[in-house]
């Protein structure tokens, strides 16, 4: 697709995946005006985890004003939006309704085009937003990267390796068999007494431990684009299990009360260490295969500190491309810069007969 074909667009992203509602506004699929996010991380946190009614209701109460405000510091109204793009899936239903529900029911009454968009594969979009408007104030890449593009989506939910030959034109190289690795990262946290989400949590920890502390295993694969996580989570179990004096039968919960500061920390590290080599190795074998021109990575693991610098040292020869934070997390920017390049090739759907698809698959 050359570049001479393409159509000025003004897009309204909607997302409501998971537990952020979300709302932006892209132009061309790369000068973000602005992006709004409501998180619901401290409503979750109570729980260890996200309740699917709670964020579905949670959406529901925000969703209009959310829109609005994207609107607003866009300094846009109606007349200046050209489609509207909401997430499609995959999802949690309840959280999916929502968005979808707002989105269809502006594109009836605004007469916008909608578009639906697949979530995961938005993630990698996020690198290809590299202007921005007066209103929005992140540091964005210098350029958006060049195909055949291999990109890491690594989240809460997903862990995907995807080479990208163009726009809409994918190979998924290799996923999770088992447990996403922010997963992985929110389970292992509850173990060791680590707040929700895991993520940040054990990253800030991990800076105070020693990563060599505990031998945790990388597991071995027939296809070595693929990855399992769920292994290290239960290695990293008994391995605290045995650490506070117990051995399998120990209940996990009883595990953080009995470890030591400098325990909890050296078992954030260690986890951490070999997650981020496990999405490493796996990531440079398929770039020593595929060679591509350009690696991003992407998703809310994205905005790990030592995923970032390991991917860098693993992979010299590639200026790798990293979105800012705000875009690697859940966000309705992606949505919109999907949209953009969805809609020079596909035809806008009915808001009639959209519907989620919760296990929307790459």
């Amino acid at each position: 697709m050359g570049a001479a074909t393409l159509t000025a667009m003004r897009i309204l992203g909607i997302e409501s995946s998971c537990d952020e509602t979300a709302a932006a506004i892209v132009d061309d699929g790369q000068t973000v005006q602005s992006s709004e996010v409501v998180s619901q991380i401290d409503i979750h946190a109570e729980y260890g985890g996200v309740v699917p009614e709670v964020a579905a209701r949670s959406h529901l109460e925000v969703i209009t004003p959310v829109v609005q405000r994207a609107l607003d510091s866009a300094n846009s109204d109606w007349s200046d939006i050209d489609a509207i793009a909401v997430t499609q899936g995959p999802g949690l239903s309840g959280s999916l309704l929502i968005g979808s529900l707002a989105a269809r029911t502006l594109a009836l009454t605004k007469n916008k085009p909608l578009y639906g968009i697949h979530h995961v594969t938005a993630h990698a979009y996020a690198n290809f937003i590299t202007h921005r408007g007066p209103a929005v104030d992140y540091q964005l890449p210098l350029a958006p990267p060049e195909f055949p593009m291999l990109a890491l989506i690594v989240s809460g939910g997903h862990s995907q390796l995807v080479l990208f030959r163009g726009h809409l034109d994918y190979r998924l190289l290799g996923q999770t068999l088992d447990d996403a690795v922010g997963e992985a990262f929110d389970k292992v946290a509850k173990i060791i007494g680590l707040p929700y989400p895991g993520g940040p949590s054990i990253s800030k920890l991990a800076a105070k431990g020693d990563a060599n502390a505990i031998k945790l295993p990388i597991s071995k694969l027939a296809n070595p684009n693929d990855f399992s996580f769920s292994g290290l989570k239960t290695a990293t179990l008994r391995a605290t299990q045995t650490a506070v004096g117990g051995d399998f039968r120990t209940p996990s919960y009883e595990i953080p009360s009995k470890l030591t500061d400098m325990q909890r920390a050296d078992f954030a590290a260690s986890f951490q260490a070999t997650a981020v080599d496990t999405l490493v190795r796996a990531t440079r074998i398929a770039a020593e295969e595929y060679n591509p021109e350009s690696v991003v990575i992407a998703g809310g693991v994205a905005a790990n500190q030592l995923l970032r610098s390991e991917l860098r040292d693993a992979l010299p020869d590639y200026n790798i491309s990293y979105a800012p934070s705000q875009f690697c997390t859940d966000n309705a920017a992606m949505i919109a810069a999907l949209a953009y390049f969805q809609s020079q090739e596909t035809a806008a759907q009915s808001p009639f007969g959209f519907a989620i698809k919760p296990n929307w698959s790459m």
